[in-house]
């Protein structure tokens, strides 16, 4: 059993962030993003950023796609080479697991405007090439973290916090008077089959992350994803959860809040609860199972983002020594 982050941390100074996660994290580090710096670090920015042959501009209502990157998409991409610059310099020798996270497509559509003011989920046809673009600017930039971390195991994290409401027709439209329509899941899970393929022809193992309740677990299982990450405080461990895991879905349950700090004992009757409600008992199954927070941390005090980690690998370790 191991511990990892979600991806975002508190702060603005990258170095500093990096030297605590290799400190509380044993083995799997997490490349964290620092959305206090700005819009161009946050989720969405920093995926955008990745993007080959599709630009952007970021806008008063959102990032919207445009003919030529604008200054805020080329900030962004600027922001994301300085970060990898520290990153090979303070982490260059790991020769453990380290994760990389990406807005996913369906995240991304439902986020990000077309030239027109719709969403790009509006849209077939954009909806297509901004999984395409984003597809070939992930597989450039494993390459480019293939040569900065040569000794790393690499783990992308597929962020698709918007996808159950993608599903489910709730995304709203520019006026906010009506609702996009629904995305059937063939369509979903093309959008991410193509990520997911990417990430294996780079030798790295894919993982999706979604911290609302009605994770789509059966359609992440489907499309590839080799483990899911998800808030066990508000995911129901029913049926759906249950057959992925038996086929072979490995689970990454987020257990410790940024706002809620809580104990050891509190953090692994989450765990044990969600296991046994799965069906499952911990110690059975314990080389399967990562223990992350329920989200990013960014909005947590300093002190206790470091201190979540400590205690999620305190936990992981002690857990993977009496199996």
């Amino acid at each position: 059993m191991r511990a990892s982050g979600v991806g975002s941390m508190p702060g603005e100074d990258l170095a500093e962030t990096l030297r605590i996660v290799r400190g509380e994290l044993d083995e799997l580090l997490f490349v964290p993003e620092l959305p206090a710096r700005g819009v161009h670090a946050g989720m969405i920015g920093r995926s955008l950023a990745l993007l080959d042959g599709l630009s952007a501009d970021l806008q008063p209502s959102a990032w919207r796609l445009t003919d030529a990157p604008g200054v805020d998409h080329r900030r962004a991409r600027s922001l994301l080479a300085q970060d990898l610059d520290v990153v090979e310099e303070l982490w260059g020798d790991h020769d453990g697991t380290l994760k990389q996270q990406v807005a996913g497509p369906w995240t991304l559509a439902a986020g990000v405007e077309l030239p027109r003011g719709e969403r790009v989920l509006s849209d077939h046809g954009a909806r297509r090439d901004l999984a395409a673009s984003l597809a070939s600017g992930l597989a450039t930039h494993l390459a480019d973290l293939r040569r900065r971390l040569p000794h790393a195991d690499l783990v992308v994290q597929v962020d698709e916090p918007s996808l159950p409401a993608v599903l489910a027709a709730r995304v709203p439209t520019a006026s906010g008077f009506g609702k996009y329509r629904t995305i059937y899941p063939s369509e979903a899970d093309a959008g991410l089959r193509a990520l997911v393929d990417v990430v294996r022809e780079a030798g790295a193992t894919p993982v999706a992350h979604s911290c609302a309740p009605d994770v789509p677990v059966a359609l992440l299982s489907g499309a590839g994803f080799s483990a899911v990450s998800f808030d066990a405080t508000l995911v129901d461990p029913d049926d759906p959860w249950a057959e992925a895991f038996e086929s072979g879905l490995d689970l990454w349950p987020g257990l410790v809040s940024a706002l809620e700090p809580v104990g050891d004992t509190a953090v692994r009757s989450r765990l044990d609860e969600f296991m046994a409600r799965l069906g499952f008992e911990v110690e059975q199954h314990a080389e399967r199972l990562v223990l992350t927070p329920t989200c990013g941390l960014a909005g947590a005090q300093p002190a206790w983002a470091a201190q979540g980690l400590t205690m999620l690998t305190r936990i992981a370790a002690d857990l993977a020594q009496n199996t």
